[in-house]
């Protein structure tokens, strides 16, 4: 009933906004702050935008700001990396397998170590790949009111729905409301998807611009039905293409039936600074400007919860009988002091911060006839220093932040990243990084309880150590990146689904190469992955080369150029690995050593742009028609079948 009545909020702001709005003809590109992207090279990509309902108003005007305060512009334009991004995670996907239906979790084909946090999550990672964290929220700053819509079909009776509105009351305070709710049944069995994210978010500078807050409220909830993926003889029903289930999914036979899993996060957030000193208060003394001291808040709440209405022995042998309900909270407060200030002797600017953190992880009232429960919940508190510099001379540029929270407890860590960039004007750019880091593992591997004998657990386990070199270079010729990553004490949990640590070193290596090839109207755009775990193989699985390649055409039709088209295919491949299995129970994924996959996949796309508002025509899986029907997500849980997706993403400004 919330999320109804949150869409049909959404869809009364979206009408109200598109019947005050003055139309201007083509769309608004995105270039980051700083790039000198000019109005002229602006009007070649979407026509005439350079001023919107006055002569004041640019499209650079609309920004769009990012937790670290970087700065971008909202985009209405037609791009290949936008058709990329069109689905709900609204990221591109290159490294992840989805499952069949839209809202479900997703494999890995590749990893990203460089994002490491210090502090130990809740865990259940697969249940979290739509979650938005602290640094997913951005913050707006506009001239008019602003709204975006997107929309897009599922499978079986479903779609996704995310809605932006964001207004500024003045040039100093500015609100935003955005929701993204998502229904989808599904093609098999238990498969229904519903998940919502709610965000609002506020930003407020004083009129000298002494004191400034920004912040925001996060409520978010994802819930699956569970269906354990297919029994062996359907599997066999559904890999040698039986004709009785080919054409009705939903025939096939399911390990789960009763089966659901709830995880849900309220984050409340705010960020405030008071300015000591400014730079015209130091006009005489350019040694030390900018003085500014700052607190942030965060509480941070999370539950989990597998329900089942009668214990199978699908799981466990050794269970209760009866109704399964398992229950895991997360609570963390925490608080950080800071100092911010320009110096001419540090290049940039500079952060000194100190923090204190407290969590409650655990179960309530949770029984089970088989253990004795002892311990059912994890507390603890601890204090965290750290420093950030963001430095520049010219053209070179270099980014650093280190944490350090002592101590031998559960949240005792460091964590220290390094970067130094360089620009070439729009010629190029190169990247090198350095991530080294140690945390606890999450707080499901160190304590889980459950009605199912097997799932419980305590441990004791030693931090992770992660170390990521790294490089990216980025040219009109092509771009390029290598990440070299070592880890400690890899975390994980085993063909049984218990949790461990691996004894010795992983060596992970990943590179990856991007060319797009335009001529006249045609584009060829390619993205070769290369991977190879030297050491840990048997419990990192990566498929050693992962491609995308898509050919497409690209046109203005009609007379006047009312309309921009965007037609091509795109093909995937990856090679065969054994990849992790899906545990519901666990809402993570575990290693198995059974089944291989890896399948090339062929997808047909018709887009199109009119004005500001772009219109996504999708054929999901068309080589299933010719190639084999091996195609799976995860062992046991196929991936999905040809399907037509459509959607659309329309920009309004009054």
């Amino acid at each position: 009933m919330k999320k109804n009545l949150l869409l049909i909020i959404f869809c009364l702001i979206g009408i109200q906004t598109f019947s005050q709005l003055r139309t201007v003809n083509g769309g608004f590109a995105a270039p980051k702050t700083g790039e000198g992207l000019t109005d002229r090279r602006v009007d070649s990509l979407n026509g005439e935008i350079d001023v919107l309902l006055s002569g004041k108003t640019k499209y650079t005007d609309f920004k769009i700001i990012s937790h670290k305060n970087d700065t971008t512009i909202v985009d209405t334009t037609l791009t290949l990396k936008k058709h990329y991004k069109f689905n709900f995670l609204r990221k591109d996907n290159f490294e992840l397998l989805a499952f069949h239906n839209q809202g479900q979790t997703f494999n890995n084909l590749g990893y990203n170590f460089g994002k490491t946090s210090v502090i130990p999550d809740i865990g259940f990672k697969a249940k979290q790949f739509n979650y938005f964290n602290i640094e997913d929220v951005d913050y707006y700053h506009v001239p008019t009111p602003t709204t975006e819509i997107m929309y897009r079909t599922g499978l079986e009776q479903g779609q996704v729905l995310d809605a932006l509105f964001t207004v500024n009351f003045s040039k100093r305070l500015n609100i935003g409301i955005a929701y993204r709710g998502l229904r989808s049944l599904g093609a098999y069995r238990r498969s229904l998807a519903s998940t919502g994210n709610f965000r609002f978010t506020f930003s407020y500078e004083s009129p000298e611009g002494q004191y400034a807050i920004r912040g925001h409220a996060v409520n978010q909830d994802f819930t699956n039905q569970e269906n354990g993926g297919l029994t062996d003889t359907a599997l066999t029903a559904f890999l040698t293409d039986d004709v009785n289930f080919s054409s009705d999914r939903g025939r096939l036979d399911v390990n789960l039936n009763d089966a659901e899993s709830v995880l849900e996060g309220k984050r409340l957030y705010f960020e405030q600074t008071y300015k000591i000193l400014s730079s015209k208060d130091t006009v005489n003394d350019k040694d030390f400007s900018n003085l500014k001291v700052g607190h942030s808040f965060t509480r941070d709440s999370k539950f989990f919860e597998f329900k089942q209405t009668t214990a199978s022995d699908f799981f466990d042998f050794n269970r209760i009988s009866g109704s399964i309900a398992n229950k895991t909270n997360y609570l963390v407060y925490d608080n950080q002091l800071f100092v911010d200030f320009n110096s001419k002797y540090v290049l940039g600017k500079f952060r000194v911060r100190s923090g204190y953190t407290t969590y409650n992880y655990g179960y309530e009232n949770l029984q089970n006839n088989l253990v004795a429960i002892e311990n059912n919940r994890l507390k603890g508190d601890a204090v965290s220093f750290g420093a950030d510099w963001r430095g520049k001379v010219k053209n070179f540029y270099i980014n650093a932040s280190g944490t350090l929270i002592p101590g031998s407890g559960r949240l005792s860590g460091n964590d220290l990243l390094a970067e130094a960039f360089y620009k070439k004007d729009s010629v190029f750019s190169v990247k090198a990084k350095l991530r080294i880091n140690s945390k606890r593992p999450d707080f499901n591997f160190l304590l889980h309880q459950s009605n199912y004998n097997k799932f419980n657990w305590e441990n004791n386990f030693s931090n992770i150590g992660t170390r990521v070199l790294g490089g990216e270079f980025n040219s009109k010729w092509g771009n390029a990146s290598l990440d070299i990553t070592n880890i400690d004490n890899y975390t994980y949990f085993d063909e049984d689904g218990s949790p461990a640590q691996y004894g010795s070193n992983i060596n992970y290596l990943k590179a990856k190469v991007s060319k797009e090839f335009k001529f006249w109207k045609f584009g060829f755009d390619n993205t070769l992955m290369y991977q190879k775990v030297a050491s840990g193989s048997d419990v990192l699985r990566v498929p050693e080369f992962v491609t995308r390649n898509t050919l497409y055409y690209m046109d203005n039709w009609f007379k006047g150029n009312p309309l921009l088209v965007q037609i091509g295919a795109t093909f995937k491949y990856f090679s065969e690995y054994k990849a992790n299995a899906y545990n519901p129970l666990l809402g993570d994924f575990m290693i198995q050593n059974n089944t291989e996959i890896g399948y090339p996949t062929v997808d047909f796309f018709f887009n199109a742009r009119v004005r500001r508002t772009r219109i996504y025509f999708k054929a999901d899986n068309l080589s299933s028609f010719f190639l084999k029907k091996d195609y799976l997500s995860a062992p046991n849980h196929p991936y999905r079948d040809f399907v037509i997706r459509f959607g659309v993403v329309w920009n309004w400004f009054i």
